[in-house]
Parts: C-alpha cells; sequence; structure tokens
C-alpha cells in the first residue's frame, strides 16, 4: 500500500513537471512566434537577405534635332582586395602586369596593394585595426578593355583584383560646345556636376536609386527560387534638348578656330547666334576651349564660360541702341542733321574724337560713318533720363535668363551716378560694360520690332520613361517701342552699314541685305582707357527685313600691330558664318548678286 503511494505521488510530480515544462515551451512558442515575431524575423533576414543599390542612367543632352551631344557609356571601375593580394614579391608582379595596361605607373599600384590594412576609431575612442578590403586602382576604365583584362586575371586564377561595372559620361563630339554643356566629375559612384548645363540642370538629369532586395546563400550569391522584391524603382533621369543646331553651331567653332589661331591671336574669342522671334540661342562658342572628354591638362580659365562672365565696354555697337530711343521719341529723324565739329568736340572737360574730321552729318550719316560726336549729341538732344530708359527697355543691367550659372548682370549704373560725361559716353559705348549675351538680346529686339525675349538654350526636357516631353515657352511682351515703325527704320539705317562708304562693308554678303554695326572700345583702366587693349566685336541680323539670326563675334585683345578694328578683326568672322549659316537655312536671296540692288 506505501509502495502503491509512492509510485503514485512520483508520478503525479512527473506530470506535473512535465506540465509546466510543456507551459513553459508554450510560453516561450508564444514569445517567439507571437511577440517577438518581427524582431525575430528581422535579425534573421539579415542573416540571409540583401539589399543592392541599383542605378538608374542620367539623362542625356541633345541638340535640337536629337543629335547626341552628351550620353553614358559603360566602363569599369578596377578594384583591389588588398587583404589577399599577397606579399610584397607578389604585388610587385601584379602591378608590374597592370601597370602598362591601367596607363598607371606600377609603383603607386603596388604602393596600394601593400596597404594591407585600415585603422579607425570606434564609438570608444579606441583605435581598431581590420583587414583592408577594398581599393580602387582605376575609376572609368574603358570597358572592351575591362572585359578583356577580367577575362585574363580569371585564368590566372587572380582574386585580388575585381571589377565594378559602371558608367562614365562622354562627350562625342569632344570640344563642340564644351563650355556650355560644362562636365562633371566622379567622387566614388556618384557623378558631380560641375559646370555649365549639366550643373544647371542637374536636378532633372539626375537619376534616383531603386533597391532590391532578395534572398541570398552564405556567400552572397542570390539563391534562384528565392523571393526578390523591388522595395524603391529606379528611375533614369530627365534628357535635355538644347535649341542648339548642331550644324550651325560646327559653323561657329570652325570659324572661330581659324580667328583664335589667326596672326591676331587674341586672348580669347566668342560668338552667339540667336533667334529674334523667339530668343532661341542656335549657337554659341569660345576660344580657348576643351575636351570634357580628357580634362587632364586643362586649366580653369580654358572651361571658364565667357559668354556668361566676362564684360566688356561694347563700343560703337551700343549706337544704334541708344540712337533708336531718339527716333522712337520723334526726338529726330533719319534726315535730322548735326554739326560735327570737324572730328574733335571739347564736352565736360574732355575732347571727344572722330576717326575723320566730318562738318554735318544726318543721323543715318552718323549711324553709317560711326560718328562718336554726331551719337553724342543726339544723346543729348533725348535727355539722360530717356536715354537710361532706353538702354534698361533693352535690357542692359540685367541677366538675359540664360539657364548658365554666374551670368553676369553688366556694368551700367543709374543716371544719379552718373558724371556730366555720361550723357556724352554712354551712348557710343563707354561708361557701360556689358556681356555678349546682352548685346545679342538688344540686337534680337531691334531686329524684331523692340519685343522683348528671354533668351532660351533648351527647347524641350524629354522623360525617357514616360515618353512626357516639356517645351520651353516662348513669351512675347509688349514693344518697348511707340512707334511701332521705329525698328524698321533703325534697321534701314544700320543696312548702308555694310553698304558702300559704310565702315561693316566687309561683311558685306552677295544677295542679302544685312543690318549691321562695328565696334572697336578700348579697355578701360584705372584713370582712363588702355591704348594696347581692345574688344573688337561685330553685330547684326540678317537678312535684314526678315531677320532669320543674330550673331555677334567678339575678340578680346588682338595683337594690335597686326589689327585691332572691329570690322577687320570680327567683320570677316561675321560674314564667315552668317554667310555659311544662311547656306544651312537655305534662306532665299534678297536681290540676284549679279545685279545692283
Amino acid at each position: 500500500m506505501i509502495k502503491c503511494s509512492n509510485i503514485a505521488g512520483r508520478m503525479k510530480l512527473c506530470i506535473i513537471l512535465i506540465g509546466v515544462l510543456f507551459l513553459y515551451v508554450i510560453v516561450v512558442f508564444y514569445s517567439v512566434q507571437i511577440r517577438r515575431h518581427d524582431e525575430l524575423l528581422k535579425k534573421a533576414k539579415e542573416k540571409y537577405v540583401t539589399v543592392k543599390k541599383t542605378a538608374g542612367k542620367r539623362g542625356e543632352i541633345y541638340d535640337k534635332n536629337g543629335f547626341l551631344l552628351v550620353g553614358n557609356m559603360p566602363c569599369f571601375d578596377v578594384c583591389a582586395d588588398p587583404s589577399i593580394a599577397g606579399d610584397q614579391e607578389t604585388c610587385k608582379k601584379l602591378a608590374e602586369y597592370l601597370a602598362p595596361i591601367l596607363e598607371l605607373d606600377a609603383e603607386e599600384i603596388q604602393k596600394k596593394l601593400l596597404w594591407k590594412t585600415i585603422s579607425y576609431k570606434n564609438r570608444d575612442g579606441k583605435m581598431v585595426t581590420v583587414p583592408r578590403k577594398y581599393i580602387v586602382l582605376k575609376s572609368k576604365f574603358d570597358y572592351e578593355s575591362g572585359r578583356k583584362l577580367r577575362d585574363a586575371l580569371a585564368k590566372q586564377k587572380c582574386k585580388a583584383i575585381f571589377f565594378r561595372e559602371s558608367i562614365k559620361r562622354f562627350y562625342p563630339k569632344k570640344q563642340l560646345l564644351a563650355n556650355v554643356l560644362g562636365f562633371t566629375n566622379s567622387d566614388r559612384d556618384k557623378l558631380i556636376a560641375v559646370v555649365g548645363v549639366e550643373k544647371f540642370f542637374n536636378k532633372q538629369m539626375k537619376s534616383d536609386e531603386g533597391e532590391l532586395v532578395y534572398e541570398r546563400t552564405r556567400k552572397g550569391a542570390p539563391i534562384a527560387y528565392g523571393d526578390s522584391i523591388e522595395e524603391k524603382e529606379v528611375k533614369d533621369g530627365l534628357n535635355i534638348y538644347l535649341t542648339i543646331e548642331e550644324p550651325i553651331q560646327s559653323i561657329m567653332e570652325e570659324e572661330l578656330d581659324k580667328l583664335y589661331n589667326s596672326p591676331y591671336k587674341p586672348e580669347s574669342c566668342y560668338a552667339v547666334m540667336a533667334d529674334p522671334r523667339t530668343g532661341n540661342i542656335l549657337a554659341i562658342a569660345q576660344r580657348p576651349t576643351f575636351d570634357p572628354n580628357d580634362r587632364s591638362s586643362v586649366k580653369p580659365s580654358a572651361w571658364r564660360n565667357r559668354i556668361a562672365e566676362d564684360v566688356f565696354e561694347p563700343g560703337s555697337t551700343m549706337k544704334p541702341v541708344a540712337i533708336s530711343g531718339a527716333i522712337d521719341r520723334g526726338v529726330v529723324t533719319p534726315k535730322t542733321s548735326f554739326f560735327l565739329e570737324k572730328g574733335r568736340w571739347f564736352y565736360a572737360g574732355k575732347i571727344l574724337r572722330d576717326t575723320h574730321d566730318y562738318g554735318n552729318l544726318s543721323v543715318e550719316g552718323i549711324i553709317k560713318k560711326s560718328s562718336n560726336i554726331g551719337t553724342a549729341k543726339i544723346a543729348m538732344a533725348m535727355g539722360e533720363s530717356a536715354l537710361e530708359e532706353t538702354l534698361r527697355d533693352f535690357g542692359f543691367g540685367s541677366r538675359t535668363g540664360i539657364p548658365l550659372e554666374n551670368e553676369s548682370r553688366g556694368i551700367f549704373h543709374k543716371k544719379e551716378k552718373w558724371s556730366k560725361l555720361s550723357i556724352s559716353r554712354i551712348p557710343i559705348g563707354q561708361g557701360i560694360s556689358v556681356t555678349a549675351l546682352q548685346m545679342v538680346r538688344a540686337y534680337c529686339m531691334l531686329a524684331n520690332g523692340g519685343y522683348p525675349v528671354t533668351l532660351n538654350l533648351v527647347d524641350r526636357i524629354e522623360n525617357p520613361a514616360t515618353g512626357k516631353v516639356e517645351r520651353t515657352e516662348i513669351r512675347r511682351g509688349r514693344s518697348i517701342f511707340r512707334n511701332p515703325q521705329t525698328g524698321l527704320i533703325v534697321t534701314d539705317m544700320m543696312k548702308q552699314v555694310a553698304e558702300r562708304g559704310g565702315t561693316g562693308t566687309v561683311a558685306a554678303i552677295p544677295g542679302y541685305h544685312i543690318a549691321v554695326k562695328t565696334g572697336t572700345p578700348q579697355k578701360p583702366m584705372k584713370g582712363g582707357y588702355d591704348r594696347i587693349h581692345y574688344v573688337p566685336n561685330f553685330a547684326g541680323f540678317i537678312p535684314a527685313d526678315n531677320p532669320r539670326f543674330v550673331l555677334i563675334v567678339v575678340a578680346d585683345s588682338p595683337d594690335r600691330k597686326v589689327g585691332y578694328y572691329g570690322g577687320t578683326v570680327a567683320g570677316p568672322v561675321f560674314k564667315a558664318i552668317a554667310e555659311r549659316t544662311l547656306k544651312y537655312m537655305s534662306v532665299p536671296c534678297d536681290f540676284d548678286p549679279e545685279k545692283k540692288p
């Protein structure tokens, strides 16, 4: 009886213990499967799930007709794992093998391969040394060459060198439009826009990274039957279509090359062409320039955008703009005559000279002969307020709105800061500094009847994923001219500049009427003007009565001993660019060049 009682007690105790243990297991299972499910699943996924960053494609840049100007090219980053590169002798042999292929110094490669460890401070402030597993030997290496090198190293069973697929920016036209397009630099895996259109539209062209989550093996390879989820969709950047037309751009750059390498040897030269109706830039170039594909020896002065940043006193190319204000207000007519003081006029304590000893000249004669004294007297008849208002209406003292960074406003003081001399100097292009872009805008307004324009460089922006296109809006405000005939009157007077007896005959194009003006300003210096350095320029629009484009050519500091006049230095280049562009555009002649118009 006692024995049975003991056995029963023991059985009850075992049952209780088993029950408690079973209850404990249930509690643990509940905690693991229910309460801590999310926490433990996350930790587990860290062991067998990985996230891969997927990069999109940066937007590309095209000309108006779809010719590629900036694209993307696949390439390799050649990397190394120094921790498994071997001893000094092994690293030396590997470096000597890689050096001629990567076009690098063998000693530099060997030095990187022997950098076996890296030290850093942890959160506790203690120095920690770990094996160095990653270093870039050559970034943006040619794709085909990289593929051959990868295969060769695989045959040699070299595991210390590995390759990462990448993309580099490619400029297929090399120097063409380089200063406007700009360029990007690489910072590890990212493209950093530096200057030009690349930088201005970086936000639009920049791609968004995607995230691909997948199950992996212990070695990191994706499991074929595992789940794969695209957590974040990759988005390519937007494509930019410029208003530039590549054939015209090529013409302009070829002619600027001739000027830059001519006996005149200017420090720099640049040109801009625009459609006077829309403000669209058709071509824009400068020298010196550079090849964005190879910037190893390029100085910042070569890639700086002088057309938007540099200012100069325009000289006589300002005269038609100033005189248009007097014509528009009825102060003068083309036949109004002025006495030109025999080429020497003393005013406000200074002498103003003309190149010739003129007596009396009409307003149209003043423009044709480019008289300083005559222009100054017209401005005085108009008055300071009217002169300032005219030049402000033409946009001087304000940016053109072209999408390029660091565009200058020029220098145009309010009349309250003018000296007594200013009224006689500003209308002849002295005491006011402008950019080439501002002069192009002003001549667009002369050509289109006084309608303000915003200079456009972008025709449209395209989303390559959806095909959606956003076009640049062309705005056309009210004409600044009170008299609708003012533009026609000024155009007729400017046409005479390229005719016999004018200062711009060198730019005359057979079969076409052209409206032009020359400028030969000296560079200002403290206390006066530099007698050695000039900025000859030539501006106008063609055909004069139905203009297809406005063009300005500027040469900075040509060799004075060879030539420095606007008509001499910039005029022939203006003619060459204009004549070739007219043929490209198939613009019909105004008259038979074999007959006198």
